[in-house]
C-alpha cells in the first residue's frame, strides 16, 4: 500500500478521518432531511402555482388585501383576497384578524392550500405602520411598475394581534 503514509501516527490520523467523515456526512444529511418540513417559503399571488406550492405544503403568501373582498363567515371565519396586481388569491382565516388589518394594505398569511386551491391561513400578519410593506411584496410591485410608495424601512416589524 504505497498510498498510505509511512509514519504510524499519520496512518492512524488518516484512518480516523476516513472513519469520522461518513458519520459526519450522514449526520448533516439526516439533519437537513429532518428540517425540510420546517422551511416556509414566501410567495406572491402570481407565483403560487400547483407545482411551486402543492396542497398541504406550509407557505407564506403576501400581497395587498383587495378592496371589497373581505367577507365574514357565520362560523367565525374571514375570507378575503390578496393581490400583487398581477394575480389574486383567495384566503380563508379562522379567528380574529390583527387590529391593523385593512383593505388595500399589505399582509402576509401563513398556511397551506387545500385541494380546491383555496389558501387556508393559520396566521395573518398585518403591517406595523403606514410606511411598511413586506419587502418581497414591494419588490414584486416595483418589478411590475405598480409601486406607489417610498422606500420601506428595513427595521419595520409585523404585528400579529
Amino acid at each position: 500500500m504505497s498510498w498510505l503514509p509511512r509514519s504510524p501516527k499519520a496512518r492512524r490520523r488518516l484512518w480516523i478521518i476516513a472513519a469520522v467523515t461518513p458519520v459526519l456526512l450522514l449526520a448533516v444529511g439526516l439533519s437537513l432531511w429532518a428540517m425540510r418540513d420546517s422551511v416556509t417559503f414566501f410567495f406572491s399571488p402570481s407565483e403560487v402555482t400547483e407545482e411551486a406550492a402543492p396542497a398541504g405544503r406550509m407557505i407564506r403568501l403576501g400581497g395587498l388585501v383587495v378592496p371589497g373582498s373581505v367577507q365574514q363567515g357565520g362560523d367565525g371565519s374571514v375570507s378575503f383576497a390578496v393581490t400583487d396586481n398581477a394575480a389574486e388569491t383567495r384566503i380563508v382565516y379562522q379567528g380574529d384578524l390583527p387590529d391593523l388589518f385593512r383593505e388595500g394594505q399589505g399582509i402576509v398569511a401563513q398556511g397551506a392550500f387545500d385541494e380546491a386551491r383555496v389558501f387556508q391561513a393559520s396566521q395573518v400578519l398585518a403591517k406595523h405602520d403606514e410606511t411598511y410593506m413586506p419587502r418581497e411584496v414591494a419588490d414584486r410591485l416595483k418589478e411590475t411598475g405598480e409601486w406607489r410608495g417610498g422606500e420601506a424601512p428595513a427595521n419595520a416589524a409585523y404585528v400579529t394581534e
